[in-house]
């Protein structure tokens, strides 16, 4: 069995390893403020675990309950790197208040003369109430209210093993507090000393790797979003838009549906830019955007092309639910409002619509929309034409 000295010995140096780890992962990347304040939890939950230690050995004389404190502030300082890593917006409101009342009757306990046990018993309450708190953030599902992420994602497998060590490590920290209750000392010797210790030592090497591993997620997640993505409608770009809609053809050929595909472009764009500017260009792209993702259906992918070009692929769409699908789209456009250094403007787009043929590939039918599409504004601009199929390449 090993004693408390070399439990709080073990954990204090490990937690400051893990520190020193972060502090030289996150050197010169992007600022991450859920990763940097794990980082200053992790150094004050160790330097109070070395405090713990060598209270006894060098005869410390700290006031009572300081060093509860300590532990208290760490840990809630570790809630509060999960909250802005899961982007919560409202985590204060409620932490910071429980936080600071604990934090004030430890220190009056001690004050009041409470024994180390007794503090030690009110410390653990604390800590398995946030440890609780963690599991939860971890294990809860996300609900995602976007047309495109609709619905509830379950906890991925990184963050179940995460949550449920913090979910033992809150039992086994209950448990010994529980039994301090009971028995008037937080660590006995009995099966909720080994168990707690365990747990702690488990929490110490999952939650340290783990978050690391989360923030590494994160930021491979963003590279790939910004490697798919237009970085100023937040559309699919070119290569990200081919690349579903091949798989769209795969997926209708293989289904024997109907696939349909448009090709849109916004009228006058140079003339927009050459008078108002180019901040005008970018809100007139912007609000496109805004607007064709308002008229999409779930399964229906728009993607910009280049400059003010844009193409929208619909899945089991025949040729008519396409060109009203594009009518929509045409209307909605002009009553949508564009801001420049003038007055407002009137955007509107012309748009070709094509249904692909049986076994025809993505180029040729594209091709046969940017005919369509370029047909559509030698008559007049504003308008949705079709692409026949006379006009494919050979």
């Amino acid at each position: 069995m090993i004693d408390t000295h070399t439990f709080l010995l073990a954990l204090g140096i490990g937690n400051i390893a893990f520190a020193v780890l972060m502090a030289g992962y996150t050197f010169g990347a992007k600022p991450n403020p859920g990763l940097r304040l794990w980082m200053w939890a992790r150094l004050g939950m160790g330097a109070s675990q070395l405090l713990g230690w060598m209270r006894p050995q060098l005869g410390l004389a700290l006031p009572p309950g300081v060093e509860g404190v300590a532990w208290i502030l760490a840990v809630s300082a570790e809630v509060a790197a999960y909250c802005l890593f899961f982007e919560f917006t409202r985590w204060g409101r409620l932490l910071l208040p429980i936080t600071a009342l604990s934090s004030a009757i430890v220190l009056a306990a001690g004050s009041m003369g409470a024994s180390h046990g007794q503090l030690g018993t009110m410390v653990a309450c604390v800590v398995a109430l946030f440890a609780a708190t963690m599991a939860w953030i971890l294990l809860r599902p996300r609900r995602f209210s976007t047309r495109f992420a609709a619905g509830l994602r379950s906890a991925s497998p990184l963050q179940l093993i995460i949550g449920v060590n913090d979910a033992l490590f809150a039992l086994a920290v209950g448990w010994s507090a529980w039994s301090g209750i009971q028995g008037g000392a937080l660590f006995s010797q009995g099966d909720s000393y080994e168990f707690a210790y365990l747990m702690g030592y488990l929490l110490m090497i999952v939650n340290g790797f783990g978050f690391l591993l989360l923030c590494k997620q994160k930021d491979d997640a963003e590279m790939a979003r910004l490697a798919t993505t237009d970085f100023l409608t937040g559309l699919p770009n070119r290569h990200a838009f081919l690349e579903r809609a091949e798989q769209a053809r795969l997926a209708a050929q293989r289904q024997r549906r109907p696939l349909a595909l448009m090709m849109i472009d916004i009228d006058h764009f140079k003339q927009l830019n050459d008078r108002w500017g180019h901040a005008s260009g970018d809100e007139a792209l912007m609000v496109f955007a805004r607007t064709a993702r308002a008229v999409l259906r779930e399964h229906e992918t728009i993607g910009r092309l280049g400059g003010e070009e844009f193409a929208m692929i619909m899945p089991g769409a025949d040729l008519d639910g396409a060109v009203q699908a594009a009518q929509r789209l045409r209307v909605a456009v002009r009553n949508a409002t564009v801001i420049t250094s003038g007055p407002s403007y009137t955007m509107t787009v012309s748009i070709g619509v094509v249904v692909l043929d049986p076994n025809e590939d993505l180029s040729a039918a594209l091709a046969r929309a940017d005919h369509a599409l370029y047909a559509a504004k030698r008559d007049g601009r504003d308008r949705v034409e079709i692409g026949h199929p006379e006009l494919r390449r050979a």
